[in-house]
């Protein structure tokens, strides 16, 4: 029997039943540990190799598209193979088994996490975790150098992008906005002879409308019955998924200190905690806003308010990628055809690398010493503070990521256990 067309979307596949696309992506969802890369590889085995729902060419440029949007580029190209096989309803489906079992687990360990985290027990497994986050930041930088900087233009624009995050606090969005004006602007080719084909008979406007109603709606709602600290939660993390460019560490940088300097929510090293156990589940890394989310709310007011204000930042999170998708998926063609996007995009990512390197010192920094503060060109550290037992847990964890290529979640149970293990013996009090 032929199959309904769903609202707005693409024509649906009559040989893919959504129980088929249940199966698919919740198995997805329950095993997409590792970061982007690796759930990206676990997609491409389940959708291409497994069931030729998407051809290699569709699976790439499918990727290349989430690439352009902000936010969670892995979660939003599930979000797109569910629209592409089965309009918007696959969409949701797939999108949502993508996310649910991390944030499930998250909500978990936040509890756990604010109930006993002042044990100097936990202190000492979060020691170890604290020093791995510190490694993995540092291996996403790696990573995304090797990738990304390609060129002096390049270089260049890390090196600006990290100097006007370190040294001159200039705010995220701005690097972002700059690096693609400048690589919208100096990329060669031109957009004015392109001709490409949209995807089905989309309906911009009111895809656009009714997910931009759902993404403000509970903070309208908020605002009108004055509350402050779920109104500033919801306006502050629908302010980062507009600019999550580059994946979550290009990010991170700028939530620590808006988290922990402008709104006192969090310190660093809970931050740094939140980042190791975003790591630990299966789902998008940036997960780490529920976990934020979540602790700063039992701060202000309890259990109760801390699940409001994870579940509204799963809200405010989540949604604006259903948008980026809906909206866009059927221009996919006509967008990765145009040579300056694709300036602005390079050039956004060689920004990030700088970014990135930002956030690992300010991670190494906070780790390292005990004391650090804010000084007029970036952080002012007593070097007097230095902890000794820290500098030998990075080492540690560096050589497990680095030499022995440890698995990432191995790693860091492995070094959170080791931290215990120091507890025991009378190394952490």
């Amino acid at each position: 029997m032929a199959m309904t067309r769903d609202m707005h979307g693409p024509k649906p596949m009559d040989n893919v039943s959504l129980t088929e696309l249940f199966r698919a992506f919740g198995r997805i969802g329950v095993l997409s540990f590792g970061g982007p890369a690796a759930q990206i590889s676990l997609m491409h085995s389940e959708i291409v190799d497994r069931h030729g729902w998407l051809s290699e060419d569709q699976f790439l440029k499918a990727l290349s598209f989430c690439m352009l949007l902000p936010g969670p580029e892995a979660m939003q190209l599930a979000t797109y193979v569910g629209w592409r096989l089965r309009g918007v309803t696959g969409g949701l489906l797939a999108g949502l088994l993508f996310v649910l079992p991390g944030a499930a687990v998250i909500f978990a360990l936040a509890f756990g996490y604010a109930l006993y985290g002042d044990l100097p027990l936990v202190h000492a497994i979060f020691a170890g975790i604290q020093a791995t986050v510190v490694v993995i930041v540092l291996q996403a930088l790696w990573k995304l150098a090797k990738k990304a900087l390609r060129g002096r233009a390049s270089w260049v624009l890390a090196a600006l992008a990290f100097t006007a995050l370190f040294f001159l606090s200039i705010p995220f969005p701005f690097i972002v906005v700059a690096a693609a004006i400048f690589g919208f602007w100096f990329s060669k080719g031109s957009d004015d002879a392109v001709v490409a084909s949209v995807h089905g008979r989309p309906r911009t406007l009111q895809t656009v409308a009714i997910w931009g109603a759902l993404w403000f709606a509970p903070i309208v709602v908020l605002w009108a019955l004055n509350q402050a600290f779920l109104f500033q939660i919801a306006l502050f993390f629908s302010h980062l998924a507009v600019v999550t460019f580059g994946g979550a560490y290009a990010v991170l940088a700028y939530m620590t200190q808006a988290v922990v300097d402008t709104h006192g929510w969090l310190t660093t090293p809970e931050m740094i905690d939140a980042l190791g156990l975003a790591e630990t589940t299966p789902g998008p890394l940036i997960l780490v806003t529920q976990f934020v989310g979540f602790l700063a709310g039992f701060a202000e007011g309890g259990v109760a308010l801390a699940v409001t204000a994870a579940s509204l930042t799963l809200w405010v999170t989540f949604v604006p990628c259903f948008l980026w998708i809906f909206a866009g998926a059927p221009y996919v063609e006509a967008l990765l055809s145009r040579p300056k996007l694709k300036g602005a995009l390079d050039a956004i990512s060689a920004s990030v690398v700088g970014v990135i390197l930002n956030l690992s010192l300010w991670f190494g920094l906070h780790v390292l010493f005990t004391e650090v503060g804010d000084g007029r060109f970036g952080p002012d550290v007593t070097l007097s503070s230095i902890s000794i037992m820290n500098a030998v847990l990075i080492i540690i964890a560096a050589v497990l990521v680095f030499a022995l290529r440890m698995p990432l979640i191995l790693t860091i149970a492995g070094m959170g256990t080791f931290g215990a293990c120091l507890w025991v013996v009378g190394f952490f009090v």
